[in-house]
């Protein structure tokens, strides 16, 4: 399979990135997308990785083109948390302390099948916690964005399943 047979852009335009508002309880949230176990930096970490050990000239391919998506997760998450008042560093908050991300969060392998296995884990639990969280968060614009982002993380799973299904059997 070339990468031109997957397309990978939605080519959906991004909602505007405007806050209503101050919001810690929110940009606690961001502050996660951003930087915690399961966030859009350890996305773009492990795929710039699996982009450069994958045995398959191909699938190597397909990994540049999302992690260049997940970066733009990465920066609505960042504007939203400065525009709801936290700091957008690499951390999350786990109970009164902030938390840096650490690439300890990956799971690096070069088995192709683990690695595109573990992709596919990681967008499906992307998906859950985005909707979890636009069906809680108030601020119409969040959701929008939100809403928007599991669009991606959909369709990323659905491709990182057809490669697996191309050049590891079942997926």
């Amino acid at each position: 399979m070339q990468q031109t047979q997957l397309d990978i852009h939605l080519h959906i335009p991004y909602p505007a990135v405007h806050a209503e508002g101050p919001n810690m309880q929110y940009a606690r949230i961001m502050l996660d997308n951003i930087g915690g176990g399961n966030s859009e930096m350890s996305s773009v970490s492990l795929y710039m990785y699996n982009s450069l050990v994958a045995s398959e000239p191909a699938v190597a391919a397909v990994f540049r083109e999302i992690q260049t998506v997940e970066q733009r997760h990465l920066e609505i998450f960042n504007q939203f948390a400065m525009q709801l008042g936290e700091n957008p560093r690499l951390w999350t908050q786990r109970g009164r302390r902030k938390v840096y991300w650490t690439p300890g969060y990956n799971v690096y392998s070069r088995n192709l099948p683990v690695i595109l296995t573990d992709a596919i884990e990681s967008e499906q639990a992307a998906i859950r916690k985005y909707e979890y969280q636009a069906g809680m968060i108030l601020d119409r614009n969040i959701v929008e964005n939100l809403r928007r982002i599991i669009q991606d993380e959909k369709r990323h799973a659905e491709i990182f399943q057809e490669l697996h299904r191309q050049y590891c059997g079942n997926a």
